[in-house]
């Protein structure tokens, strides 16, 4: 570790993190204690947490509402194993409840909304707590692999929270930081150029963003034969899409470094990551993980069923037994090499984000026609489907409300990012039925992008 690095990890970032009142380093110190605990010492961990919390949830209106209803207590609960016995949150259960989700006490709240990557928006709300242990448990994952705060970082990212805010303080603490975006909406020949060159003039020691837009870049830069491999990447950091074998491949042969994904997301919280011996660990300390069927009740031991996450430290909005939409296996018995206690994934089948072809032939990220749709008002349920290269259907499940001159917005926004003679057919549906494999893709091109 360099002495800049030292600097910015124990010293600037510590600092700047306190300014805002997280608690981040304590909790990540404690993180890389707990971390070595035996699974029943997490486990009770878990079982004190979960009690604190539920007492809390029950001065939050919705909550109180709904544990009346269920004819339940939190002291019913007398183990980890009595979780299932309360009702399961729903994104649709937070939109509609969203101010009695709110505990009495809370206070500046911070707004935030989800990617759009299950089609359904969502807005919700979250305290200094919960940010403080997603900072520290993405913190202690990006140690595993002997990277620090302060290393330089290059991250490929299309959020518009990112990329909307490079306001002068963003800007001069991700300077001191030496982390910097790379836009990863449109994937052009030129872009893709200009991300090979920026990539080799920044140096990193790690990457971070979606995999199809780093295997993306990997494969466009092999074919050029422009090295990526020589300039001491040490780890490129996946996320937010399902990682396949074939990009994982790319990525590595591609940048010369191991991928270690990572699954999350800002409703979730962070979840779960890949250390380096291969594990796919659980945030225990935070977060506890279950798996259900379409009906919300547990699946038998080594099956896939729908992840549901508790949220140990959402006091001010609590996140109790939310329906994630991703699909995934536990593995409850496995332990690895690495020697971790911290409990793993087996398989993760969830979150697929396509790719999308202009009518010139560019091609772009899914997620930069996703945005248009997102925040509107009253779309209940969306999906993006390119039959070809001039003609796009948007079909949407809509709220009694919804104001339908936004349309023409949709087709305006469409047309700029896909082209002017693209027809936008928008469907209006009572429901959007998932894939046969019981998936739901908010994407699907029927547009081969370059291979």
């Amino acid at each position: 570790m360099s002495l800049y690095t030292r600097l910015v990890s124990g010293v600037l970032f510590p600092l700047h993190e306190g300014l805002k009142r997280h608690d981040s380093v304590r909790i990540r110190r404690a993180m890389e204690r707990s971390q070595w605990w035996s699974p029943e010492q997490l486990q009770a961990l878990q079982w004190q947490r979960l009690r604190a919390l539920l007492q809390e949830a029950e001065r939050v209106p919705y909550y109180l509402e709904r544990f009346a209803q269920a004819g339940l207590r939190w002291q019913d609960l007398k183990s980890l194993a009595d979780l299932p016995r309360l009702p399961l949150l729903t994104k649709a259960d937070i939109r509609a409840h969203s101010d009695a989700l709110r505990h009495p006490e809370a206070r500046g709240l911070a707004r935030f909304n989800t990617g759009g990557s299950s089609g359904e928006p969502l807005v919700f709300f979250i305290g200094k707590e919960r940010v403080s242990h997603d900072v520290a448990a993405k913190w202690r994952a990006t140690r595993w692999w002997g990277v620090d705060i302060g290393d330089r970082e290059l991250v490929v990212w299309g959020s518009p929270i990112e990329l909307g805010r490079q306001d002068r303080i963003k800007a001069v603490r991700d300077k001191i930081l030496r982390t910097a975006l790379l836009p990863a909406f449109e994937m052009s020949e030129a872009r893709l150029d200009g991300f090979v060159a920026e990539i080799r003039r920044q140096r990193p020691a790690m990457l971070f963003g979606y995999p199809s837009a780093l295997s993306l870049i990997a494969r466009h830069a092999m074919a050029r034969g422009e090295r990526l491999n020589d300039l001491g990447v040490k780890v490129v950091f996946v996320t937010s899409e399902r990682l396949y074998d074939d990009q994982r491949k790319d990525i590595e042969q591609g940048f010369g470094a191991p991928v270690a994904n990572g699954y999350g997301g800002r409703d979730a919280g962070f979840i779960a990551h890949q250390c380096p011996s291969g594990g796919m660990h659980l945030t225990a300390e935070d977060i506890i993980v279950e798996t259900v069927d379409a009906n919300g009740q547990p699946v038998p031991q080594g099956e896939a069923g729908e992840i549901v996450v508790t949220h140990l430290a959402t006091r001010d909005y609590p996140f109790i037994r939310y329906r994630t939409g991703d699909v995934a296996v536990l593995d409850h018995h496995s332990r690895c090499a690495c020697g971790r206690g911290l409990p793993m994934l087996k398989e993760i089948q969830g979150r697929t984000t396509d790719f999308v072809v202009t009518s010139d032939g560019t091609v772009m990220h899914g997620l930069a026609l996703i945005y248009i749709i997102r925040d509107l008002p009253g779309v209940r349920r969306f999906k993006i489907i390119q039959h070809s290269l001039l003609d796009t259907e948007v079909q949407l499940v809509l709220e009694p409300g919804f104001d339908r001159r936004a349309f023409q917005d949709i087709e305006r926004g469409f047309k700029r990012r896909l082209g002017a003679a693209v027809a936008v057919r928008i469907q209006e549906l009572d429901d959007i039925p998932a894939e046969a494999s019981g998936k739901f893709r908010y994407v699907v091109s029927k547009v081969n992008p370059r291979a």
